[in-house]
C-alpha cells in the first residue's frame, strides 16, 4: 500500500493526474545530493550467550536489547563528509542498540545530519555476503561477515516508494561484494556511488525518452503485450524492462483475473510491439492505446516538467490503485466481455 502523502504532496499528485495546475502551484521534491555509506558490523557477543537454556525458553542474555557495547561498526566506504558520517554512524549505532534492524530488511528514516540538505531519507540496511553466509551455514564455527550499506537522499517518504527496488539493489551488492581493494575500488565503491541512478532515476529516463509515446507503453504494459526492444544500449533496455513490470497489475489482481486478462489481451493482440532506439527518439511499431493510457501519460508528461524522480513512482502507483480493475475492463472491451461471461 501507498504510504500516506502530506497534504501538499496529495495536491500535486491530483493537479498531474488532470493534467492540468499553474506552474508555481506545483511543490516538487527536491532531491538535493545523494550519499551513501558502508559499515563493516560485527557482534561482540560470544556464540554461547545465543544459547538455548535447559528448560527450552531463552536465556537472560538472548532475551536482552543489545547494547553498543555488544557490537562494533567500522567505516568502509562513504561520501559523507566526516561529521556527517559520525553522526549517520551515531544513528545506526542506536538502531542497532534497539534492535530494530533485521538481516537482509531494509528500513527508511529521516535523519538530521550536518550537510546542506540537513534532513534527509535515509534507507538502510543489514545484510551478509552471500557466499560467505553459505559456508557459515555448512560450517557453524564460522561467523559470516555482516555489514550495513546506507543510501541517503530525497525525502524518507519518497525512499520508502523505492525501498523495495533498494531492496534489489542490495541483495545485487550482497552477491557481488568482495572487500578486497581492487574490488572495493573497481565494483563496489562505483556500485555505493551509483545507486540513485540505478536504482531510483529509472522510470523518470523512460518518460523523458517516450514523452507522449508513453501512452503506447503503458498500453503494453497493462495489456501484456510483448515487448521487443531493439538497438538500445543495455541501461536503457534494462529501464525499460523495469517501466513494463512497474507498471503493469501484478500483483494487484487476483490470479484468476490476471489470467483471464492475459489471454484475453494475447487474442486480442498477436503482434508484439517493437520499440525501434536507433534514432534519437524511440520509433514504435504494432502499438495501441486507449484514453485511459493517454490521461495517465499527460500525468507522467507534466510530472516530468518538475524534474522530480519520486514523483513518477507515486503517479505510476496512484494510477494502479485508484484506477480499479473494473475501470480497466472497460478500457478492454472484449477482456470486460470475457471477464463477466
Amino acid at each position: 500500500m501507498l504510504p500516506a502523502l502530506p497534504d501538499g504532496d496529495e495536491r500535486e499528485l491530483e493537479s498531474s493526474e488532470e493534467g492540468g495546475g499553474a506552474g508555481e502551484e506545483r511543490r516538487p521534491e527536491r532531491h538535493g545530493s545523494t550519499y551513501h555509506s558502508l559499515y563493516g558490523y560485527r557482534s561482540c557477543r560470544s556464540s554461547q550467550q545465543g544459547a538455548d537454556s535447559g528448560d527450552g525458553s531463552p536465556s537472560g542474555a538472548a532475551a536482552e536489547t543489545p547494547s553498543s557495547e555488544d557490537f562494533s561498526l567500522s567505516l568502509l566506504d562513504t561520501n559523507l563528509p566526516t561529521e556527517a558520517e559520525t553522526e549517520l554512524r551515531s544513528f545506526i549505532a542506536k538502531r542497532l542498540t534497539k534492535g530494530a534492524l533485521f538481516e537482509g530488511m531494509g528500513n527508511v528514516a529521516s535523519v538530521g545530519l550536518s550537510i546542506p540538505e540537513y534532513k534527509v531519507g535515509c534507507y538502510y540496511c543489514r545484510f551478509q555476503q552471500e557466499n560467505l553466509l553459505e559456508m557459515a551455514t555448512l560450517e557453524s564455527d564460522i561467523n559470516a561477515p555482516e555489514y550495513v550499506v546506507c543510501f541517503l537522499g530525497g525525502s524518507e517518504k519518497g525512499l520508502e516508494l523505492f525501498r523495495l527496488e533498494l531492496d534489489k539493489y542490495v541483495q545485487s551488492l550482497k552477491i557481488n561484494l568482495n572487500l578486497e581493494q581492487k574490488t572495493l575500488e573497481t565494483y563496489v565503491n562505483p556500485y555505493l556511488r551509483s545507486w540513485f541512478e540505478n536504482a531510483i532515476c529509472p522510470i523518470q529516463r523512460v518518460v523523458q525518452l517516450f514523452q507522449e509515446k508513453l501512452a503506447f507503453l503503458l498500453h503494453a504494459a497493462l495489456s501484456y503485450t510483448p515487448v521487443e526492444v531493439k538497438n538500445a544500449d543495455e541501461r536503457t533496455e534494462k529501464d525499460i524492462s523495469r517501466f513494463l513490470a512497474a507498471a503493469s497489475l501484478q500483483g494487484l489482481v487476483q490470479e484468476g483475473t490476471m489470467t483471464s486478462l492475459c489471454i484475453a489481451m494475447t487474442e486480442e493482440q498477436h503482434k508484439s510491439m517493437i520499440i525501434d532506439c536507433s534514432g534519437p527518439q524511440p520509433q514504435l511499431h504494432n502499438a495501441g492505446s486507449n484514453r485511459f493510457c493517454e490521461d495517465w501519460m499527460h500525468a507522467f508528461v507534466n510530472g516530468a516538467e518538475g524534474g522530480n524522480p519520486f514523483l513518477f513512482l507515486q503517479i505510476l502507483e496512484n494510477f494502479k490503485l485508484k484506477k480499479d480493475t473494473k475501470m480497466l475492463c472497460y478500457s478492454f472491451p472484449r477482456l470486460y466481455k470475457t471477464l463477466t461471461t
